[in-house]
């Protein structure tokens, strides 16, 4: 029980019910809207990646509101307010993982002409390397949608008085709803209108706490006194929760999981009518990255300026940080009925788009990586039934799991710790096909096996034996200025209790950054990937078609054009003249010893499906007003 006396917060009312009741409208609109619009158009190709002729614009707002979701609402202003800022210095990290998505992942992907990230596995190694990957994407995804489904229900609930599993229902009804309805180009759609709405949300909180607190500088200065600016900590300790290193390397290893081979990613990037216009989309949502996460940083900010003298989580006014945002919206705007649900509608469109994105991919992989693989010659009208039957399925199962989510503890670090043990093995195992032409599928699995083992070791042991606070170190939080409830009790002193017993493990390999996951898994996946393919025998390199490879050897070895022949490891790089996706076609032809006929069919179901496909740049032309966007 608090010691100190709650200030009066006001909970929800009925105008701010209808603010954040015509968000969820909206968005069911925009289903409605595509479903008539495209109700013509049956084939799967259509219902999953838009036809192909999406453009850069809302792409990019697409990929920024799927990956800012609540848990950047919420989670990163609570973490600035209780770690300080250096959370900012993921600018650097969304940077470098842009770059290497547009210029790296990207291009093999779009030129091979691919629904599902999980076809490559196929083409470069076999079914099996394939299945494995689609299986752990799946598992992968519904953990981290059920987390961002809960997380922030739990903290509007508890705060705003908002039902809990009235909007965990109402969320999963809503997402599975416009998927199922309209596809991708209506999750792509809704997604630009809940990235708008996301930032016009953090902007009038900023405002109003910003003039509330005396104006930016008596902000600045406030964090400064509270050590909030502390943002270059270059201790290579890999133990400590945030530094310069863990942040930068750790968190371009754990977002380049998350951007460079994530269907999610991916399948928007491909459905864009052009190359160009794929990678314009990226650099785009850098901005959109960027912007959403200067807005969350300052709330934090502003947050610790408005309770610098009465932290309301030490003071025990909520029961966990992730509460303090919505706490804090609630406190400020308690005069301004409507201004809350504006917020909730905020952090819920975050919610919404990640969930969308996730039931759309989640449909995809399945439909593409699994049911094809069964059913070969199934119609183009039964394809797109099925295809929405597997939206309404995921839906279900992806709401359902937002129960276990409860268990993961804060929502920032939960996140993405399940993005590092999955994401980062998988990273791992894309490098190992993109990057490395000796790589067998022997040393695929046995890479992406060993990955997913020492990831999950690290990152269960985490969650079983937390790392000591001298490594996560929260800064200072007072209550000096709070209200005692009762002076007598105020101020007693708790019992002192011995320390738990804890594995030898426990303050070493378990208390390692959480952001360090999944660069453990991709480095022990591509390592262990390349030793076994040695001992197993490696791939020959002319049996391997050069649209599945990137030649970044090139960028190093321009000055020698022997040693750049010589690091091709024999695929025919040069026949192609590097710029090989003119020639997607008879690379993939000439393919000799494929396990599947899909390798030489690829073309042909390309042709059939995009008929107006343009060889010669890149993108898909000449298709009717009707479907362009």
């Amino acid at each position: 029980m608090s010691n100190f006396v709650a200030p009066e917060v006001k909970k929800f009312v009925a105008w701010d019910y209808v603010v954040f009741a015509a968000l969820f409208l909206v968005c069911a609109s925009i289903g409605v809207f595509f479903a008539v619009k495209e109700r013509k158009k049956k084939t799967s190709k259509e219902f999953l990646v838009g036809g192909k002729q999406m453009t850069c614009g809302p792409i990019a707002f697409s990929l920024t509101s799927s990956f800012m979701s609540a848990v950047t609402v919420l989670g990163t202003p609570s973490e600035v307010y209780r770690y300080g800022a250096s959370f900012v210095l993921f600018f650097l990290s969304y940077a470098l993982v842009i770059i290497f998505t547009a210029e790296l992942f990207l291009p093999v992907f779009y030129r091979s002409g691919i629904t599902s990230t999980y076809e490559y596995l196929e083409l470069r190694f076999n079914k099996i390397v394939r299945l494995a990957a689609t299986l752990i994407y799946i598992l992968q995804t519904i953990l981290y949608t059920g987390i961002v489904v809960y997380a922030p229900s739990l903290a509007l609930n508890q705060v705003t008085g908002f039902d809990l599993w009235g909007s965990v229902v109402a969320t999963g009804i809503v997402c599975t709803f416009y998927c199922t309805l309209g596809g991708l180009k209506a999750v792509v759609w809704t997604d630009a209108f809940q990235m708008i709405v996301m930032v016009v949300g953090f902007v009038t909180v900023l405002i109003r706490g910003t003039t509330l607190n005396g104006g930016s500088t008596k902000v600045w200065e406030v964090a400064y006194e509270g050590s909030r600016l502390n943002i270059f900590d270059f201790d290579v300790d890999p133990l400590r929760r945030h530094t310069f290193w863990t942040i930068v390397i750790g968190g371009t290893f754990t977002w380049l999981g998350l951007y460079g081979v994530n269907q999610s990613t991916i399948q928007r990037c491909i459905s864009c009518k052009s190359e160009k216009h794929a990678k314009l989309a990226l650099y785009l949502n850098l901005l959109g990255l960027w912007t959403v996460l200067a807005c969350a940083v300052f709330c934090g900010l502003v947050m610790y300026s408005h309770y610098k003298s009465c932290d309301p989580w030490t003071a025990d006014f909520i029961s966990a940080p992730d509460q303090l945002m919505p706490y804090f919206v609630m406190d400020i705007f308690s005069s301004m009925p409507g201004v809350p649900g504006l917020f909730v509608a905020c952090a819920f469109s975050g919610t919404l788009s990640t969930v969308a994105a996730s039931i759309n991919a989640l449909a995809t992989v399945t439909f593409e990586d699994l049911v094809k693989k069964c059913f070969p010659n199934l119609s183009e009208k039964i394809s797109t039934w099925i295809s929405k039957g597997l939206c309404l399925l995921y839906g279900v199962l992806c709401t359902s799991m937002a129960a276990a989510a409860s268990l993961l503890g804060g929502v920032v670090q939960a996140s993405l710790s399940i993005h590092g043990m999955c994401g980062g093995p998988m990273l791992g195992l894309f490098t190992l096909g993109i990057v490395f032409p000796c790589a067998n599928w022997k040393g695929a699995i046995g890479g992406l096996l060993t990955g997913i083992t020492l990831a999950f070791w690290a990152g269960t042991g985490s969650f079983i034996y937390p790392a000591p606070p001298t490594k996560s170190i929260p800064l200072q939080l007072s209550t000096l200025n709070c209200t005692l409830a009762n002076s007598t009790e105020a101020l007693t002193t708790a019992a002192t209790t011995a320390a738990p017993d804890r594995p030898l493990l426990a303050d070493t390999w378990y208390s390692l950054s959480y952001l360090y996951f999944s660069a453990i898994g991709c480095l022990v996946c591509a390592i262990a990937g390349l030793l076994i393919s040695f001992i197993t025998g490696p791939s020959k390199g002319e049996d391997i078609p050069p649209v599945l490879i990137k030649p970044v050897c090139n960028l190093f070895c321009f000055w020698s054009e022997r040693l750049k022949i010589l690091l091709w490891c024999g695929v025919r790089h040069d026949s192609l003249e590097v710029d090989f996706e003119k020639n997607l076609h008879k690379a993939i032809a000439n393919e000799t010893g494929t396990d599947d006929t899909f390798k030489n069919n690829i073309n042909k179901e390309n042709k059939r499906q995009f008929p107006d496909y343009n060889p010669e740049e890149n993108s898909y032309t000449n298709m009717s007003r009707e479907t362009r966007l």
